[in-house]
């Protein structure tokens, strides 16, 4: 099972599974924004749409992608907010989005299924005004060095989602490469991670 089949299949339960990093990046995120207001966002990988309700308060419009079809049609049934528009997109091709057009693009629990950075942050900074920021949130990868991943079960089956890790430094440097400046960064535990190592890293670049 590609990605992409995995996604539309764990569409049907991914919101009321229990994930306790899918609720760490919701909580987080909106700390992270909670105080901002866009007149356009654009959320790439909105998934079922569990970050876009929260986007659709703090932006006039917000522009919705994911490569997943059941990802999105379970997004269109719980935020039919009328200024989020929603759009089938593979991430690793040129986004449907004119060139310096939003305020803020955010990217939550994506980035490990894409093997190439460097296009996403092409892609941002080019869609992005000048000023403009790029939130990030994904599973740390010192979490990645122990062979966590996405996973759901189907029945006795644990389907495991093809990841790619990369490195703290692969995030810096592909983004200075595109042009980027970092502006925070941080490092996540949820309340019942105790001493583990961080479950996720957020980052916020300026363009």
């Amino acid at each position: 099972m590609n990605i992409q089949e995995a996604y539309d299949d764990w569409s049907a339960t991914y919101d009321t599974d229990l994930n306790l990093t899918r609720d760490l990046d919701q909580t987080s995120t909106e700390q992270a924004l909670a105080d901002l207001q866009f007149n356009a966002i654009l959320e790439i990988g909105c998934g079922t749409g569990k970050n876009t309700r929260f986007l659709s308060q703090i932006g006039g419009n917000v522009f919705a992608l994911d490569f997943s079809a059941g990802m999105i049609n379970k997004a269109k049934e719980k935020v039919g907010s009328t200024n989020v528009h929603y759009s089938v997109t593979d991430l690793r091709s040129v986004w449907p989005c004119k060139t310096g057009s939003f305020e803020l693009v955010t990217c939550n629990l994506v980035l490990e299924h894409i093997e190439d950075l460097a296009p996403v942050f092409s892609e941002a900074y080019r869609v992005l005004k000048n000023g403009g920021q790029f939130y990030i949130s994904e599973l740390h990868p010192f979490r990645q060095y122990q062979g966590k991943k996405a996973r759901f079960e189907r029945g006795a089956q644990t389907v495991e989602v093809d990841a790619f890790v990369h490195h703290l430094s692969e995030f810096f440097n592909t983004a200075g490469e595109s042009g980027f400046i970092l502006g925070q960064f941080r490092e996540l535990w949820h309340a019942e991670d105790g001493k583990k190592l961080p479950r996720l890293v957020s980052l916020m670049f300026r363009k």
